[in-house]
This record gives C-alpha cells, structure tokens and sequence, in this order.
C-alpha cells in the first residue's frame, strides 16, 4: 500500500514537471476563485496575484490558510508553494483569510474591499462563537450587519418577517433567552432603524469598530504549559502575548506588550521568550508539537512587523492609497448628497403632488355641493313663483269682495231711506258692511304685502342661481399646474494635490492638530458613551428572559468581569503596570 502510495506521488510530481504549472483553488469569504500556476511560484507570488485579482492593496494584513492534520498552517512566502504541506490532489485548496488583525480598525482600513473582507470573517468568527460577544452586543452588531446587507431602513419594505431566513444572531446566544424568532427581530429592527443615513460602508465600520472591543477578537489561542506542567493557553493578538487559564479565555492572567519582548525563539517543542527588560528571566513554555512552535513563531514575527510598521511614519504607498481613499470618500459623500438633494426634491413635489390632487378632490367636492345648491336653488324659486301666483289671485279675489262689499254699502245707504226702522236696520248693517270692508282692505293689504315680498324671494332666489352656475363655471374653467421645483446645479469636482505627500508641521500646524485630536477625542466618548447606553438598555430589555442555568463557562466569566467593571483594554492596562520580571515570575508559578 505504501509502495502504491508513493508511485502515485511519484507520477502526480512527474506530471507537474511535464505541465510546469499547477491549478489552485482559493476560497475566500464571498466565493471561489482557481489560478493556473507555474510550478516554481512561491507562496508569495501566489498571494500577490490573489490580492491583484481582488483590486487588494493591504497585502499585509492576509495569507493563504491551508488545513494539515489536524490542526492549520499558513503558506510561507519565501517557499515555493508545491515545497510546503499543502494538499497534494489539485486543484490546490487555500484559504484566503486575514491573518493578521489590525489594533485600530478605522485609523489602519483604507480600502472599501479590505474592510469589507475583514466584517465577513469577524461576522463569521461571531456566528460560528469562535469570537465570544455578549448577548445585547449581538443584537447591536446583527443590526448593523442587516445596514451593510439591505442600506437604510424603510418601514414600508422591511416590515416584520424580513428576517425570517437570515442567520444573525449566534446559537448559544438564542438558546439562552426564553425569546422567539419574532421578538428577536423586533428589537434587532428597532436598532436597524436607529442606523437610518448611514453608509453599508459605514455600517460595517461600526459593526468592526464594535467588535474588535471584544475579548476574543484578533486572538490566536494555542495550548501550552510551563516549567511546572500547568496546562494553559498562549494568546496572540495585535498587543501582545498573553496567558491565560485553560477554561477562561477571556481574561488573561498575565499579558507581555510587544514593546517589552527582545526576541522570540524556539528549539524542538520548547518555545523561549526574551524580554528587554535585563533585569527579568527569560521565560520558556512547551507546546503540544513542533509545527505548533512554527505556527506561533510566524505569527508573532508577522503581528510584530505589524507592531513596528504602526509606529513609523507610513511608506509612500500608504500615503497614495490614504489619499486616494480621501478622494474616494470624499466623492463618495457628494454623491451621496446629490442622492439625498434628489430624495428630498422628489419627497417635495410628491408632497406638492399630493396636496395639489387633495385640493383637486377638495374643488371637486365643492363643486358637486354647488350644483346641489343650484338644484335647490332652482327648485325653491318654483316654489315661490306657484306661492307668488297663488297669492296675486287670492288678492284679486279679495279686491273683488271688497268692491261687492261697497256696492252692498251703497245700496243699503240707499235703502236705509226708507224708513226710521229699516235706517236704523240699515245702519246697523252698514256699521256690519264697513267693518267688514275694513276687514277686507286689511287682509287684501296683506295679500299684496305677502304677493310683494315673494317677489323679492323670487328674484333673490334667481340670483342665488345666477351666483351658484358663475361659481360653478369659474371652478370648471380652472387649469392647475405642478410647480416647476429650480434644478439643482451639479456639485463642482473636488480636486487635490499630489505634488507633495509630505507635510512640514509648524506652530500653527501642532496647534490645529492639538485641537482636532481634542475634538476627535471628545467626539470619541461621546459615541462610546451612546454605545453603552445601547448596550445597556439592550441588556435591560432582555435580561428577564435569561435561563441561567444555559449559560456557558465563558457567559459566567463575562457576566463577572462586567460586574466588575473590568474589559479587554483595562485588562490588560491593569496586567502591564507591573513589572516584567514579575509578570515573568508569576507565570512560572501558575
């Protein structure tokens, strides 16, 4: 089996010599990628024409991963790429990761692809609680995680359900809440709406800004023991080396700045550490196995060029690429106001839109009570031309039995000769005739009041008529227009100068720099001070649901550090205020 094995081997190299080149497969956090590659590439040729493909500068900070037994290594880039334990069977299988993490995220990210590769492997870490984060800073971070993914909150598409099939929130931290899928998304929406008029770049800078706080983030843990035997774990990151318990990842017994360590070393399985303080021992411990003391040693060789690479000025590439992704955000940001200038333009004449159709709809109404007015109008001076008529033949009738009325006065005057009996008769019944004839002219008097002021209702019922079909006329005749909102005129090009990279500070120059990094540093607690709050209020929020009894080792361990007061950065503040020798002394005796 073995002989086969290794004329398999045999053949496979042969035909790589016959080919000269090699296909690689290179699996990043978005996709797969395969390359042709001639066979005497070394890994950093690879890398470079990984980091071309995807537009990367940044180089220093990514590698190409590869698994090997059981455990993983990374491609060394002095040594050819088919020299080093990579998988034999093609196509190659490699991983395209960060390796190294940055100590600032937004001071040393330039590129847009740079940070966007380092939000997918964190939010990968978070997920998958290779990275331990607290409940309510979860929330916070899936919030803006769901910015970078969907852009800005619209109540009227991201209604409830959106959230439904996507996987935000870490397992152990859902387990642990007596909550449902839907209260979840309720008060991760609730921070996603806060977010409103941020970038998805924005958004993904706060979501690494967030996280790189954590205890875990950026840690390389490996286990050790040391002179006596105790079992712990080494931690690399972008501060240091540090010590820490085997069952507490979190909090570090003790911690050694990069600043404070001369040299790094190792022979077989026993790894040397030589600070520059004179006065202290060197300090050893023993790893598990030789290829693990290589691991360590290229990652503390890497993350402290990083360390000393910080400090000095930045090269002229660096300078370039901070400037053009000056330019960049800066026409990023004019863009992004002509956007919003033209949201709010459209938002105005929709407004004006909208008001114009209500007051259409509005004139329309009036215009229809109007008609019915003129309807009424129109039936009302029927009306009081019938009573009008009525009234000037009841008037006629009455003048009528008023002048009958006299003729019977005449005649009984002349009958009322007669005699003294029938004159005193006659009298009596003239008294009779002219109170009644009296009574006639007044009620004939009346009639011809009532006939007059119907005439007047009529007439002014006709101009009621004649004022209801003008205003009817006038409101159908009318022509509405849309105003013409002024076009906004195209923002002026910025333009900037590349004559000179380099800059000579004077007084002026210190003291204006004094000022902004006072006012950057205000500007700083003051978000962190919002941030605490959120993360507070999130806590609150959640904290009677809790099933403590399905928390972790390490939710035990954080839950007792924020009772404390204590976090990574004060930590390991506090660690370093002592002297080396006795951080090397009490690492010996744990």
């Amino acid at each position: 089996m073995a002989s086969y094995l290794a004329s398999k081997i045999g053949l496979n190299s042969l035909k790589r010599k016959q080919n000269r080149s090699f296909n690689v497969r290179i699996c990043t956090m978005e996709s797969d990628m395969e390359f042709g590659c001639e066979i005497k590439w070394k890994g950093k040729e690879l890398l470079e024409l990984v980091c071309r493909t995807l537009g990367l500068r940044e180089t220093w900070f990514f590698g190409l991963r590869y698994d090997v037994k059981d455990t993983v290594a990374w491609l060394k880039m002095d040594k050819k790429v088919l020299d080093q334990e990579v998988p034999k069977e093609e196509p190659v299988t490699l991983h395209f990761l960060a390796k190294f993490y940055p100590e600032n995220v937004e001071e040393e990210l330039v590129q847009d692809i740079t940070r966007h590769l380092f939000f997918l492997q964190v939010k990968m870490k978070i997920l998958e609680e290779e990275i331990h984060c607290p409940p309510e800073a979860s929330v916070l971070l899936a919030s803006y995680a769901v910015h970078a993914k969907y852009g800005d909150y619209n109540p009227n598409v991201h209604k409830p359900g959106f959230l439904a099939e996507e996987e935000l929130l870490p397992k152990r931290v859902i387990n642990l809440y007596q909550m449902t899928a839907e209260m979840w998304e309720e008060r991760i929406a609730a921070c996603y709406a806060e977010h409103r008029g941020r970038t998805r770049e924005e958004a993904e800078m706060e979501y690494l800004k967030i996280a790189q706080d954590l205890d875990m983030y950026g840690v390389n843990y490996f286990s050790i023991r040391n002179k006596k035997g105790t079992n712990l774990l080494l931690g690399v990151d972008a501060l240091g080396l540090h010590i820490y318990e085997a069952d507490n990842r979190l909090t570090p017994k003790c911690s050694f700045p990069w600043n404070e360590i001369r040299n790094i070393s190792y022979s077989d399985k026993e790894f040397t550490i030589k600070p520059l303080d004179k006065k202290a021992n060197v300090f050893k411990f023993n790893s598990s196995r030789l290829r693990v003391n290589k691991l360590i040693l290229q990652l503390c060789i890497g993350i402290h060029d990083l360390f000393m690479r910080r400090r000095r000025v930045d090269s002229l590439e660096v300078q370039q690429m901070k400037t053009q992704a000056k330019e960049e955000r800066a026409r990023k940001q004019m863009d992004r106001q002509r956007l919003n200038q033209e949201k709010e333009r459209r938002e105005e004449a929709e407004r004006v839109r909208d008001d114009l159709e209500r007051r259409l709809h509005q004139l329309q109404d009036e215009a229809h009570l109007a008609n019915e007015a003129l309807l009424r109008s129109e039936q009302t001076a029927d009306l009081l031309a019938e009573k009008a008529q009525l009234a000037e033949e009841e008037a006629k009738l009455l003048a009528e039995k008023a002048a009958e009325a006299e003729t019977e006065k005449e005649r009984l005057k002349v009958t009322a000769m007669r005699g003294h009996e029938e004159r005193r008769l006659m009298e009596h019944k003239m008294v009779e005739a002219e109170r009644m004839a009296l009574k006639m002219a007044d009620e004939s008097e009346r009639s011809a009041k009532e006939a007059e002021q119907l005439k007047r209702d009529l007439l002014e019922a006709r101009q009621s008529e004649k004022r209801a079909k003008h205003k009817l006329l006038e409101i159908t005749s009318r022509v509405y227009t849309y105003p013409t909102l002024p076009a906004d005129p195209m923002p002026p090009e910025l333009s900037f100068s590349r004559e000179n990279l380099s800059f000579d500070f004077k007084d002026t120059d210190m003291k204006r720099l004094s000022m902004e990094i006072e006012k950057e540093k205000v500007e700083y607690m003051e978000k962190s001070k919002h941030l605490q709050e959120q993360l507070n209020e999130l806590k609150t929020e959640i904290e009677s649901l809790k099933l403590k009894e399905r928390q972790t080792p390490l939710d035990v361990v954080y839950d007792q550090n924020a009772e404390q007061g204590a976090s990574k950065h004060s930590n390991f503040k506090k660690l370093t205020l002592q002297s080396t020798k006795s951080r090397v002394a009490f690492f010996e005796e744990l």
